[in-house]
């Protein structure tokens, strides 16, 4: 079981100085690629103006933006699921979990970083850094440039594993799933909702970790507090579960 999971543009400061390399992460034959894309960002940084940070930091803040035009390795690192922020994240309660459950996190949850691409929450460490959803570096598009180099193994890592697919839509843009895979909507009052999706999209994480979730059908018969299943639909490869908000 592979569950796809979004980033957070908010992230915890701190960590440790650590030396980050090839194995600090999932598929270090491709670490050269990641190499790439920090060395663009960091080219991107020292050169921009300030209004071009502006646009790529997504803020107009000076000291934010002075925080983030520094070295990147130079405010330490954190293990990826400690880094990320956000209410997904909140929702998800990792230090709250029991060893056990924290363990199928770091072997099971994918998180699509925009910067460093696909990494296991369970990866050695990522640092602080911004880059707004969508900005390219210069010409570069990392969204495109993960999908290029990245999907091969991708797809080798999850041959023979069941996927869950909670991203927003932008980061499906890194990585288009090829096999059969299970998506989730959530419905209040008969409107799909979004800000709250984020919310639950974390509990259904921190549920599938406390109930050591390994097959689909195993997620289909898992009970979540005030989420109840309305309907299931099938196209093509994706199988989406539709949960009615109760509460």
């Amino acid at each position: 079981m592979k569950i796809l999971f979004s980033p957070s543009e908010t992230k915890f400061k701190g960590g440790q100085k650590s030396p980050v390399d090839k194995n600090s992460f999932i598929f270090p034959e491709l670490f050269k690629y990641r190499e790439e894309a920090i060395d663009s960002y960091q080219s991107y940084i020292k050169n921009g103006t300030h209004e071009q940070l502006e646009k790529l930091f997504g803020t107009k803040k000076t000291e934010v933006i002075e925080y983030y035009k520094g070295d990147l390795f130079s405010k330490g690192v954190l293990k990826v699921i400690n880094r990320y922020d956000g209410v997904a994240y909140d929702y998800l309660k990792y230090d709250s979990l029991k060893e056990i459950e924290q363990s199928y996190i770091d072997k099971n949850l994918l998180i699509f970083s925009n910067l460093f691409g696909p990494l296991l929450a369970g990866d050695i460490g990522i640092p602080d850094y911004k880059l707004k959803q969508g900005e390219k570096l210069g010409t570069l598009a990392l969204e495109k440039f993960y999908l290029e180099h990245f999907s091969t193994s991708m797809d080798s890592f999850l041959e023979d594993q069941s996927i869950v697919d909670l991203r927003a839509g932008f980061y499906e843009k890194f990585y288009k799933i090829k096999k059969q895979y299970t998506t989730m909507k959530f419905i209040k009052d008969g409107k799909v909702v979004s800000h709250w999706a984020k919310a639950y999209r974390g509990i259904i994480v921190n549920q599938m970790a406390k109930n050591n979730i390994q097959t689909i059908e195993q997620l289909l018969n898992m009970e979540v507090e005030n989420l109840k299943i309305k309907e299931i639909k099938e196209q093509k490869l994706k199988q989406e579960i539709v949960y009615d908000i109760i509460s």
